[in-house]
């Protein structure tokens, strides 16, 4: 646990002494540490090398959803995309209606991840036009 410390007009953080944590700094390191081992735990060896170096749960984190975010101009070019694709869906011979159903989820669940909303009729009018006319 540690502290915000001025020196010199800079702003640091300071490690507090073990013997000097309060029981709430206790519960808040095991906590983090809690997180962190669940976070290592669930990456590859590729992920796990780019985050081992990070100090906290919160640090893991943030290295882990900055390459899914990404900046807002990735976001317009993801959101754009995923429209054109459920715009453009079509069901290809012999493709079954449950494989057809879960390519429009997947699309649907990527536009809704990124503030892009349909309503169910939508969505019903987008899968219908997809159909073959047979």
């Amino acid at each position: 646990m540690g502290h915000l410390a001025i020196t010199d007009g800079v702003t640091h953080r300071k490690e507090k002494p073990r013997e000097e944590w309060t029981t709430e700094n206790k519960k808040k390191t095991n906590l983090d540490n809690v997180t962190k081992n669940i976070l290592y735990k669930m990456q590859d060896k590729v992920t796990f090398s780019k985050i081992k170096m990070c100090k906290t749960g919160k640090e893991i984190w943030e290295k882990l959803i900055q390459p899914c975010e990404g900046n807002e101009q990735t976001k317009e070019n993801k959101l754009s995309v995923d429209v054109q694709k459920l715009d453009n869906i079509k069901m290809k011979a012999g493709e079954s209606m449950h494989d057809y159903d879960e390519k429009i989820n997947d699309i649907i669940n990527e536009l809704n991840a990124l503030g892009n909303v349909y309503s169910n009729k939508e969505v019903t009018l987008k899968v219908v036009r997809g159909l073959p006319k047979e």
